[in-house]
């Protein structure tokens, strides 16, 4: 715990492939506890004068961001969407969240709630705030701010999402009586930062700019929207789509649905997609297929429930059903119906390697630099680059002889603090 051991101010890691762009780079990384930040490491030494209090060589092993995760419902027993008798045992809960998500490399991500009633909304989004700087090391991964995956969804692309507390928006005024107004317009009490919503459905394309001028992301999802429909949403400003191919319209030839946004060629940027590369929500060539047309919006992302880290069996869901949990697939009881996942991001990450053609560089961009620069973070998260916060991860790249080349998380730095070493298979703080 803090306090039992003087944690150094200046570490400077040396011997280590760097993600810089879309190449790893041999090169050192200064970092800085007290500031949390990323130091220029010439300036350090020569104009500031600072001298590493530890020098870390890596053996050549890989230096990245911390990983980003912008749609996760729970994990560790956990669930976002499931309200608890007092905000102090729901904030305990994220806790636990947090540093078990820690241990896995991701260190901030967007608590996602799936669709629900108006009172569960107000309970748990103020808990869900971006943690800023109140957010300690210690601490582990931090909340971005919310992702609310509906309710204003298609009912014919619901997934599992309740069908009884689905909505359609016809004014602004319903999206505030719905998530509260204070979590979704700007200001110190805003939780919200990006809504999954089917832009079909009531009068919720009029909508985006309004949530765009408040900083929160557009994501076309569980959406039975045709190629035009997506097309006009993407106009009026929806930056990303919410987990490519699930729960929504399949490709059609003639009507290549939201899918088709992937292939616009125009001066509009097309927005990021989230890919779920667990092995079960989608084919490796679907993977490839999505990455090779718009490689540069990839944003890997696991879509895990609570049930991540429990025995398989049989689980209570929110809404009353039940999931059944067999390795990482999880279903609905009594149907097919996938009902999220229960894999690692870093799973998802060396799925992805394997099955896309993407090299290590830039499958690592698919949870660092992709989503900061959705999310406005560029230059904060998702990066080496000097000024940026100083969340890292330490992999190595092994041979698993079953799987092939895979990456594994060694150590986690959370603000310039070694907050995860798996290496000695224990928590630091």
């Amino acid at each position: 715990m803090p306090g039992k051991t003087t944690t150094p101010r200046i570490t400077k890691f040396t011997n280590c492939r760097i993600l810089r762009g879309n190449s790893l780079l041999e090169q050192d990384l200064w970092i800085d506890s007290v500031s949390g930040k990323i130091l220029r490491d010439q300036e350090a030494f020569y104009d500031l004068h600072l001298s590493p209090d530890e020098v870390i060589d890596l053996g050549g092993r890989i230096l990245a961001p911390g990983l980003i995760d912008v749609q996760l419902n729970g994990a560790q027993g956990f669930d976002f969407s499931v309200p608890q008798p007092s905000k102090d045992e729901y904030d305990e809960g994220l806790r636990l969240v947090n540093r078990g998500l820690a241990r896995t490399g991701v260190t901030a991500y967007l608590p996602t709630v799936v669709s629900s009633t108006p009172e569960v909304y107000h309970q748990v989004l103020p808990s869900l705030r971006p943690s800023g700087a109140k957010h300690a090391p210690e601490d582990g991964a931090e909340s971005l701010g919310a992702h609310v995956e509906g309710p204003f969804i298609s009912p014919g692309r619901n997934g599992v999402h309740k069908p009884e507390v689905l909505r359609a928006a016809a004014a602004f005024a319903d999206l505030e009586h719905c998530y509260g107004r204070a979590n979704l317009l700007a200001g110190p009490a805003q939780s919200v930062k990006m809504i999954t919503a089917a832009p079909e459905v009531g009068n919720m394309a009029a909508h985006i700019p309004a949530l765009a001028a408040n900083g929160i992301i557009y994501s076309i999802g569980h959406s039975d929207a045709s190629y035009e429909q997506a097309l006009a949403a993407s106009k009026h400003g929806a930056a990303m789509i919410t987990h490519l191919f699930n729960a929504m319209r399949p490709f059609y030839h003639r009507n290549p649905g939201v899918f088709g946004l992937l292939g616009q060629n125009d001066r509009r940027p097309r927005p990021c997609y989230g890919l779920i590369a667990d092995g079960i929500h989608l084919h490796p060539t679907s993977i490839r297929i999505a990455y090779n047309a718009h490689p540069d919006g990839c944003i890997l992302v696991t879509d895990a429930m609570k049930l991540c880290g429990l025995p398989d069996g049989v689980y209570d869901w929110t809404n009353g059903d039940r999931i059944i949990k067999s390795g990482p697939r999880l279903t609905l009881e009594g149907s097919d119906k996938i009902a999220g996942s229960s894999a690692t991001l870093i799973e998802c990450v060396n799925n992805f390697r394997r099955w896309s053609g993407a090299d290590t560089a830039r499958a690592l961009n698919a949870v660092t630099a992709v989503p900061a620069r959705l999310l406005g973070l560029e230059g904060v998260k998702g990066s080496l680059e000097s000024g940026a916060d100083a969340d890292l991860v330490v992999l190595s790249d092994v041979m698993d002889d079953y799987a092939g080349p895979t990456l594994t998380v060694d150590q986690v730095w959370k603000r310039g603090v070694k907050i995860v070493d798996n290496e000695k298979d224990r928590p630091v703080v």
